[in-house]
């Protein structure tokens, strides 16, 4: 009787002893279709998200981000917290400048020649970020970027503590007199401020290939929109690498931006019909390849 209570307190202690197994927690997709984030480099970057795609196309809330200042100037209090929620990063053209970057509300986005991107430092505080508004994200907030590379991403902290978008380094603003889609105003001014090109060089510089240009680099990524003029209200889907890529959803694209050159390809694996392009593209119509592309090669 003695060995059977023995064995039966044994029993019961071991038991208390066991430790269920908890599942292993699982990382959570951000953005249309489960686009997992990728990482953002720099300084206070932990918990940022970067997606290829715009902000619309990954449903983001009207009045956030970049829509929070669509006419410009430097947003203050709630408007400041909610513009921080996410930045959207998109190769464009706006007056002169091809290419250069704009923000999701089609705003021209500037760099600083007094700024320095090796390391990354912000030289425009006070007076000066007033008049050029950095550009700024939050904790936890999100970096959509279409035909800029996210390796070119980056982040860097602010004399105020905030942080601020880089690419290649360099710390990136609007210019808060800049009010319209398309308006260049900051180009140029005091000889330091220029708009800032998809792999943070100067736009409208001698060395800045233009669409069709004879001296296009290749190009390494391309975002191509599902309805013509690069119109964010629809799907659009990203790509990137070298070589041949095959694109997620074939035979859907109508436009796409890209800072260099590449070919286009009708079949997958880079067969079929292909037709090379030179920049961004706003209705492939126009070259007989609308609804066409299923793969793309770079290099």
């Amino acid at each position: 009787m003695s060995v059977v209570v023995l064995m039966a307190v044994g029993a019961a202690l071991a038991a208390c002893d066991s430790t269920p197994s908890t599942p292993a927690p699982q990382s959570s997709a951000v953005g249309q279709g489960g686009t997992t984030p990728a990482t953002v480099p720099g300084e206070g970057a932990a918990g940022l998200s970067l997606l290829t795609g715009t902000a619309r196309a990954n449903n983001s809330p009207a009045n956030t981000g970049d829509w929070a200042v669509p006419n410009g100037g430097v947003p203050k209090g709630a408007v400041a917290r909610a513009a921080a929620k996410w930045v959207q990063l998109t190769a464009s053209r706006a007056g002169d400048l091809d290419p250069v970057v704009v923000n999701g509300a089609r705003l021209t986005l500037y760099r600083f020649d007094n700024d320095s991107n090796r390391p990354s430092k912000s030289n425009c505080n006070g007076d000066c970020a007033a008049t050029w508004p950095p550009v700024t994200i939050a904790p936890g907030g999100t970096i959509f970027v279409a035909g800029v590379e996210q390796s070119a991403i980056g982040t860097v902290r602010r004399d105020d503590g905030r942080l601020q978008v880089t690419i290649n380094g360099w710390p990136v603003y609007r210019f808060a007199r800049d009010t319209q889609p398309g308006e260049t105003l900051g180009q140029g001014v005091g000889g330091t401020w220029f708009g800032i090109t998809p792999n943070g060089q100067k736009a409208g510089g001698a060395d800045t290939p233009r669409d069709g240009g004879s001296n296009v680099p290749p190009a390494t990524g391309v975002t191509l929109f599902d309805d013509a003029n690069f119109s964010d209200l629809g799907p659009s889907q990203g790509v990137a690498g070298s070589g041949c890529r095959n694109v997620g959803r074939v035979g859907v694209a109508s436009s796409l931006i890209t800072s260099g050159s590449l070919k286009l390809w009708s079949g997958p694996n880079c067969t079929g019909r292909s037709v090379v392009v030179n920049g961004d593209v706003a209705d492939l119509a126009s070259i007989n390849f609308d609804d066409t592309v299923a793969s793309v090669l770079f290099g």
